[in-house]
């Protein structure tokens, strides 16, 4: 899988994917990154890439022209020519990121991502430019640069080749659940110790167990109003 991610800062996307599950999958080749940086598609010498908004208001908006010419560029100059990739907007409007949408995105072979800055970028970047809108929550954030990077993990770790076979399945909410509780060594750690149906070795008590307290954190949360 490939993702183009247009951007003013590429260089927010060197540290975080440098190491760690992302950084395997790139070295083994099952995952590809590229960062495109929109003001190298300014035409003017200032390299100009936000203005006013028309009718007034604070902040500034990002200019269509530099967006649309960057994704055009490296993607393609017709809609014709981008069929069947998603061009992704990171954005407060967008539809929610989930565990299904990361397994949704999982199944193309190229994936672009534009990330906003300042108040956002020109309507008509959205209108005319994007096939999906994305966002990871309710706040706000200075730019869709780090919602760009939640997307990449996510969707990563659910690559063939990324994590070993079995464990993207039992994560937090790929069966519609989060994840058990964790244990490992020592035993007793200041006088907490771990449940002995784990260290019974009778794997189908375990298999029960962990269930039964998957379910119940997973009921805790909605309790609790947060996202189940």
């Amino acid at each position: 899988m490939r993702f183009d991610v247009f951007t003013l800062f590429p260089g927010m996307f060197e540290s975080p994917f440098a190491v760690s599950i992302v950084r395997r999958a790139m070295d083994a080749g099952v995952l590809e990154m590229r960062t495109h940086n929109v003001r190298d598609y300014t035409t003017d010498k200032h390299h100009i890439t936000d203005d006013y908004p028309f009718g007034g208001g604070t902040g500034m908006v990002m200019k269509p022209e530099p967006i649309f010419r960057a994704v055009e560029s490296v993607l393609g100059e017709t809609p014709e020519q981008r069929a069947g990739m998603p061009v992704i907007l990171m954005s407060a409007a967008g539809r929610r990121f989930t565990h299904s949408v990361a397994r949704e995105l999982s199944a193309h072979p190229r994936i672009a991502l534009i990330c906003g800055h300042y108040e956002g970028v020109d309507e008509r970047v959205r209108e005319h430019l994007c096939t999906d809108e994305i966002s990871i929550g309710d706040f706000v954030l200075t730019g869709g640069e780090l919602p760009a990077m939640v997307i990449v993990d996510a969707v990563a770790r659910l690559l063939p080749g990324t994590l070993p076979p079995g464990v993207p399945e039992e994560e937090s909410h790929a069966m519609g659940l989060l994840e058990y509780p964790h244990y490992t060594r020592p035993a007793d750690f200041r006088g907490w110790k771990v449940p002995d149906v784990l260290l019974n070795g009778n794997h189908a008590l375990i298999a029960k167990w962990r269930r039964e307290q998957a379910v119940a954190r997973t009921a805790g949360m909605g309790e609790r109003g947060e996202p189940e």
